[in-house]
């Protein structure tokens, strides 16, 4: 379903990505956009131009970026951590004690990671929103109307779960009293089987391949969910075609901790019980074996990437190299801004092409720009099942593009394109953002929202909700030095033989 019916617009002028995404076209293009989609891709001048018109030459157009993952419930936490792994940080960001938020909160903690991503050039996002203990309806709707009001396109999934986060820690119960235990057990909890049928009715009105802000299943982590409760995702998954995404093996303790309670890695548990499929992506995903590539492959999932959050907590480096080579999609995303502070896809595709130039000494087989930029638009949209509507200029596609200008300091003196624009981060460059043929930045502001509003009234926000962050983070202090301890007992932990290495030894 198209949010511009009956609107034609011609972008002329423009140098578009190619089909394959290997280069910039050489010659000038025309683009058209009807109902949202793009009509027609033709030289420069060869027809009459369509509808609205818009002047793009000297710019380059590209298909918008597909921000695989990202938290929004982290986004009033932005800049308060630094050197700490996941497991340390994670509490922090998902107190044992729900901050007091408001709709109005939530639908503001939303707004600014969307509004940083249109202006970045990212079209499309995926968040994997907290919405636990307790579902509260108005705050998921309050979600999905920001990315309604500011005009991104979305899949918003309520995360899923039926094991408390703490009990899914290994000796937890050996490391923390039974107080400490206690304080940390939700008081009131909805059951899962509530989010689920949540998920299903929004289905019906909020289909992705339909509906520009639409839903998803959003399983945590298989150390979360029980075996039933996966069973039942990949059910409802099958029957309504909707994406799944799934957080697994992110660190060394999650890899180790696996191998030691089950004997076999998270990959195979998930393999075993028939989970993983096509439109599953599976986040992070860095501490791997070569089984586990394998299996993966087989089935058709996706490994959804996060390196610049995976280098901000620690976590290392997965093996995309490997992956490609096994014929896995590999997709990319920013993750939460608890963890990174940006919603900045382009900073994630720079270094997605710079950090794998890490690993092995074969240069022939390090991950170039073009590759990177795959992985950030049509491997997006593979990722999703959403390949064929998105992550391509070609006929057909939504027209979700960003063009960016060619006299801008990254393009200057121009040689290639694609590559100047990964390495340059020219997000300062940008001329416009489409989305399903709405422009929805132009000139480096949202055309639906003001940016500078939502910020003051976030600030307002932060002043009721920072003392409640405080003492959240008080307490979380409290449980440092069990959850330490924790940590440090999983560091010996042995990994699963032929684990590839995902950090440097000092």
């Amino acid at each position: 379903m198209t949010q511009n019916a009956d609107k034609t617009t011609t972008l002329l002028g423009t140098r578009p990505l190619s089909e394959d995404g290997s280069h910039v076209l050489q010659s000038p293009m025309d683009i058209v956009i009807r109902d949202g989609v793009i009509q027609a891709i033709r030289p420069a001048g060869d027809a009459s131009p369509e509808g609205e018109v818009v002047d793009a030459s000297g710019t380059l157009a590209m298909p918008g970026f597909i921000n695989g993952h990202h938290h929004s419930h982290e986004n009033f936490h932005k800049g308060r951590y630094d050197r700490l792994p996941l497991e340390l940080w994670m509490n922090y960001v998902r107190p044992a004690r729900p901050l007091p938020l408001t709709a109005d909160d939530v639908y503001l903690r939303t707004l600014v990671g969307a509004c940083q991503a249109l202006l970045s050039g990212t079209t499309c996002i995926v968040d994997d929103f907290n919405a636990s203990p307790v579902l509260d309806h108005e705050h998921v709707e309050a979600a999905l109307a920001a990315y309604e009001d500011v005009g991104i396109r979305a899949l918003l999934g309520p995360t899923l779960f039926d094991v408390p986060f703490h009990e899914s820690v290994p000796f937890i119960h050996e490391e923390c009293s039974p107080a400490t235990l206690a304080s940390l057990a939700p008081g009131k909890a909805t059951p899962s089987a509530e989010y689920l049928r949540l998920v299903e009715s929004l289905a019906a009105t909020r289909h992705p391949r339909d509906n520009r802000v639409g839903v998803l299943l959003a399983p945590s982590a298989p150390q979360r969910c029980t075996d039933a409760l996966l069973g039942e995702v990949r059910a409802l998954a099958d029957r309504t075609g909707l994406p799944v995404i799934i957080h697994v093996q992110e660190t060394r303790l999650q890899a180790a901790s696996a191998w030691h309670q089950r004997g076999k890695t998270l990959f195979q548990h998930l393999d075993d019980l028939g989970f993983l499929a096509p439109g599953t992506s599976l986040i992070h995903a860095v501490w791997l074996t070569p089984d586990d590539i394998a299996r993966i492959a087989a089935s058709g999932a996706s490994v959804q990437h996060n390196p610049n959050s995976n280098l901000k907590l620690g976590s290392g480096l997965m093996p995309m190299r490997a992956l490609l080579d096994a014929g896995v999609n590999v997709s990319l995303g920013t993750d939460g801004c608890g963890s990174l502070e940006s919603t900045d896809m382009l900073r994630v595709v720079a270094n997605t092409a710079l950090i794998h130039k890490l690993r092995g000494d074969d240069y022939r087989h390090w991950i170039g720009a073009e590759e990177a930029l795959e992985a950030a638009t049509q491997g997006g949209a593979r990722a999703l099942g959403l390949d064929g509507y998105l992550g391509q200029v070609v006929t057909g596609q939504r027209a979700d593009l960003v063009l960016y200008r060619l006299d801008a300091p990254a393009f200057t003196p121009l040689n290639d394109p694609l590559r100047q624009l990964v390495f340059g981060e020219s997000g300062g460059g940008i001329h416009s953002v489409w989305v399903e043929g709405e422009q929805v930045v132009a000139d480096g502001k949202l055309t639906r929202l003001d940016q500078r509003v939502i910020s003051q009234r976030i600030d307002q926000a932060m002043q009721r909700l920072r003392p409640a962050i405080d003492a959240a983070e008080g307490m979380t202090e409290t449980l440092r030095p069990a959850y330490e301890r924790i940590w440090s007992r999983c560091q010996a932990l042995p990994l699963a033989p032929g684990t590839i290495p995902a950090r440097f030894d000092e």
